[in-house]
């Protein structure tokens, strides 16, 4: 009985033997999913950049371009988060790891178990999508992220990230140059880290001009880096404000103290001014902003500062 499966769940089934392409898509296509098939690793990458399947079935041995290289150059461009699930007779553990060094999420050895196969599916499946709502939710919370490898290769990147990098670079995002700059980023930072350095902002710069810059926020696994994108040359926090508040010069010089956590008496001797004319201003801060307090005012201020 076929599984019930959304239309929109397109199998590329990558193998160059016909009686195993001709098994799997006729159980697949019972299953309700729709199937693509590439019988070489070039075809395979030819058919993504076309079309972007929900998980790929990829052979491990292929004549030319095996299909641990096919994974590696589908990961390395913007399919790479596409889930690849290998088949292969290899069985070896070394053939596992290696699969899973490609970028494989998962491994089957053959023959293949159709029952199996449609359960690993479906797994990985809802992960791919339980990942791609976040990275959506990020999105639509205005997030700049970015996750690499400990080498420099971006794993996922919110589309407004995505967006920033293809803005200042003019074209399509290079992954294999943005690998290749970032790692080389990360090694430099390690040997500053050795010595004591800070380096908060990572800048990212090609033939001596700085395109955007990065700020590593955390290490989420061993081997997964976590990064905040933002413009080469960012603007000064309170233009930000005026940017997204309609806001005076001074309005959003206050503001910005008040997200800082300073009292209205820090604020007035930071600015050179009277507590009297720090709590005029923050009674217009408070009408413009649609707030009833200082504490209200600055989760909206934090909220447009820090990208949340």
């Amino acid at each position: 009985m076929a599984e019930a499966v959304r239309a929109r769940d397109i199998v590329l089934l990558v193998d160059d033997s016909p009686e195993t392409l001709s098994f799997l898509t006729e159980a697949l296509e019972e299953s309700g999913y729709s199937v693509l098939i590439a019988t070489s690793g070039a075809s395979a990458l030819s058919i993504v950049e076309k079309v972007s399947p929900d998980v790929v079935l990829m052979d491990a041995v292929m004549p030319k371009m095996d299909g641990f290289e096919t994974c590696r150059q589908l990961k390395a461009g913007p399919a790479h988060a596409i889930p690849v699930i290998f088949m292969t007779g290899l069985s070896e553990t070394e053939h596992i790891v290696h699969a899973l060094e490609s970028g494989g999420v998962d491994y089957l050895t053959k023959p293949i178990n159709i029952d199996e196969l449609r359960a690993r599916i479906r797994v990985h499946l809802s992960n791919a999508r339980s990942t791609q709502s976040a990275r959506i939710a990020l999105d639509a919370a205005g997030r700049h992220l970015m996750a690499t490898n400990g080498e420099g290769r971006p794993l996922w990147l919110t589309p407004q990230a995505s967006r920033l990098i293809h803005d200042a670079t003019g074209g399509d995002l290079d992954v294999v140059w943005l690998t290749s700059e970032v790692g080389a980023i990360l090694k430099a930072r390690r040997h500053e880290a050795a010595a004591g350095a800070a380096a908060p902002l990572l800048p990212v710069a090609r033939h001596g001009k700085r395109l955007f810059q990065l700020a590593l926020l955390e290490r989420i696994s061993p081997d997964e880096l976590l990064f905040r994108v933002s413009a080469a040359n960012p603007v000064a926090d309170d233009e930000v404000l005026r940017q997204n508040f309609p806001l005076t010069v001074r309005e959003s010089e206050v503001l910005l103290w008040i997200a800082k956590g300073k009292a209205n008496r820090d604020i007035a001797d930071i600015l050179g001014l009277s507590a009297r004319t720090v709590n005029k201003h923050l009674e217009q801060i408070y009408v413009k902003l649609g707030v009833e307090n200082r504490a209200s005012a600055a989760v909206k201020a934090a909220y447009v500062l820090h990208d949340l």
